[in-house]
């Protein structure tokens, strides 16, 4: 890094160096000529025709002279060469303030709006780069915020209107329940399911408002402990298995045994439930969902798999993005508000660890890749409170869903 300034150094010293020697020459000359010279010839004759203007003799002149100039020598010289060197001083300090005010001009630049690029003098190659360099990421960021702002403003007008239907629904079963007093059983447990179900959809929705108010204003901290993966991946299949049985879907798990990790165990199960919902809100009726997880040298590695539409090569590197929908189009019965795959990276990377898609004509494939107990215990995260804790066989606490 020392060596990308080895040219503006080298400018400032070939400068000085002028300085230092010009200062020599001149004061040399001053020394040789004016003091030595003039001082002795010419100023001192005009100096004793001087006083002898005022009617002074000759050798009373000469010691004025001699006490003026002759005794006062040495403080002549010095006094010019200050003189030169302040001068030639201002000189090359000017030179260098140059260079700062290029510098704040710079710095001008990434403060307005400006889509310029900063152009220093060549001298100043290094920090032009810089200055460029973060220019280039501020404006990256404020047009990735004024984005991710503006789906998100999107995203809360189109689920406000989502609102609506289930609602306006609950509101309508519910009237005719309680105006029709003498309806017929059958017929009352098929409004009380139809207006129940309807509810839910709408707890969905305030969930997902409240996930959309919160996600930038809160920092996820972990709360980590040994847990047992393989038992979590099995009892997260169990419990899903009325909102599978609705689309007529399977699910197998398939794990090493005692798969160990040292996590919070709310948080990695909130991964996990986004990824089999995202499997199953995506996957073709009647298909199965395999989920599978093995120990790779000092990686786990769980892949959801399930079948469905591909999901474009394009597209894949955007899904982990907060808010972001493959299908603005689609219904929000499947689309969410596009973050539970942007919670699952932060949570999986809080694990030191990462996620990934993999999406072909035939399956759609998520695989999240954690370290092992043993290798975490050697990686400290700032965002992480250790506790103690095991999930056992009897733990069903552990692995409830968010």
């Amino acid at each position: 890094m020392k060596n990308n300034y080895k040219k503006l150094k080298s400018r400032i010293l070939f400068q000085t160096s002028i300085v230092v020697l010009a200062a020599g020459i001149l004061g040399y000359f001053i020394l040789d000529i004016f003091v030595d010279g003039i001082f002795q010839n010419a100023f001192y004759e005009f100096f004793l025709e001087l006083l002898a203007y005022f009617n002074l003799e000759r050798e009373e002149a000469m010691n004025i002279y001699r006490a003026i100039f002759m005794d006062n020598k040495n403080l002549f010289v010095v006094l010019g060469f200050v003189v030169i060197l302040l001068f030639f001083m201002n000189v090359a300090i000017s030179s260098l303030t140059r260079y700062l005010d290029e510098i704040g001009v710079g710095i001008e630049n990434i403060l307005s709006d400006s889509t310029e690029p900063i152009d220093l003098t060549s001298a100043l190659g290094p920090i032009e780069i810089k200055l460029n360099t973060i220019k280039n990421t501020l404006k990256r960021q404020q047009y990735e915020a004024e984005e991710s702002e503006q789906k998100k403003n999107d995203l809360v007008v189109y689920l406000a209107h989502d609102l609506k239907t289930p609602l306006t629904s609950v509101i309508a079963y519910l009237s005719v329940l309680d105006e029709r007093v003498d309806m017929e059983a059958e017929e009352r447990r098929k409004y009380t399911h139809i207006a129940m179900e309807k509810a839910l959809r709408l707890g969905v929705l305030i969930n997902e408002f409240f996930e959309i108010t919160t996600f930038n204003l809160q920092d996820i901290v972990l709360e980590k402990g040994k847990l047992n993966l393989s038992m979590m991946l099995e009892q997260l299949a169990d419990e899903s298995y009325a909102i599978l049985d609705e689309k007529s879907l399977t699910c197998t798990v398939s794990t090493d045994e005692n798969l160990i990790v040292d996590g919070d165990p709310d948080k990695l199960v909130r991964v996990f439930d986004n990824l089999l919902r995202n499997a199953i809100a995506y996957s073709y009726p009647g298909t199965p969902i395999i989920i599978n997880a093995i120990e790779k040298g000092n990686m786990i590695e769980i892949t959801f798999t399930n079948q469905g539409n591909q999901i474009p090569l394009s597209k894949l590197s955007s899904i982990f993005e907060k808010f972001y929908r493959v299908d603005n189009s689609r219904s929000s019965q499947t689309g969410g508000a596009g973050l539970g795959l942007a919670i699952a990276k932060e949570i999986v990377e809080l694990h030191q660890g990462y996620i990934e898609a993999v999406s072909d004509e035939l399956s759609t494939r998520f695989i999240v890749r954690l370290p092992n107990a043993e290798y975490q215990q050697e990686i400290v995260h700032p965002k992480v409170k250790n506790v103690k804790g095991v999930v056992s066989k009897n733990s069903k606490a552990i692995a409830r869903r968010k």
